[in-house]
């Protein structure tokens, strides 16, 4: 029983501290109805460490952790997808982020660093006809190798856990934004990745039009 009211507790100080911000164009229907397939490209993220933690890490060792995070996040969501594709609830595909990341490579692209490059650009490359991008802040590493050593030099203990995502859904004929999806939690985040897309995306699901 304790441990049911600990979980409970958590869950409402999660939702207590949540704001989402959701735009979606006027014709996005139209969009999704000419969406066949859709590509999760890593999002840009920064792991906001207290002071007395990144004494701890070269800067290496902070992008890194980065890149880490943007590709533990990219699986997390591909995932996620593809829960609610095999339930019947998304109404487009989703292309594999290990497909994705290696078509990319292949075109000279950096995977962590594709902004001078258009949305239908790299639509063209993908095959896609949408793209996902944005940015990811989080005040604790969600990925297993990160967490574990930052949790070995801190002791186990981190600040409040907090996160904000900044997530566009853009169109690759045209480069129109579909949908901007920017939520901000502070409480409990999960263990690890999963767990965090489950959080920011539970809500959105019923609201953005590539989903039923």
């Amino acid at each position: 029983m304790k441990k049911i009211l600990f979980l409970v507790s958590l869950f409402i100080s999660v939702a207590s501290f949540s704001q989402t911000k959701l735009y979606v164009h006027p014709d996005a229907d139209t969009y999704v109805a000419n969406t066949k397939t859709i590509a999760i490209l890593p999002l840009k993220v920064q792991v906001k460490l207290r002071p007395k933690e990144l004494k701890d890490f070269t800067t290496e060792q902070i992008i890194q952790m980065n890149k880490d995070e943007s590709l533990d996040i990219q699986k997390g969501m591909h995932t996620w997808f593809l829960t609610r594709k095999k339930r019947g609830s998304l109404l487009v595909n989703v292309q594999n982020p290990s497909r994705t990341n290696a078509l990319l490579k292949k075109n000279g692209i950096d995977i962590h660093s594709y902004d001078e490059y258009l949305p239908s650009e790299l639509g063209k490359i993908l095959g896609v006809e949408a793209v996902i991008t944005g940015n990811f802040e989080t005040s604790k590493p969600m990925s297993n190798g990160a967490a574990i050593g930052l949790a070995v030099l801190t002791g186990g203990m981190f600040a409040t856990s907090s996160a904000i995502m900044n997530m566009d859904f853009t169109n690759t004929a045209d480069d129109e934004l579909v949908v901007n999806y920017n939520k901000k939690i502070k409480g409990s985040l999960g263990s690890d990745a999963q767990d965090l897309i489950n959080i920011l995306m539970r809500k959105v699901s019923r609201r953005i039009p590539y989903t039923k």
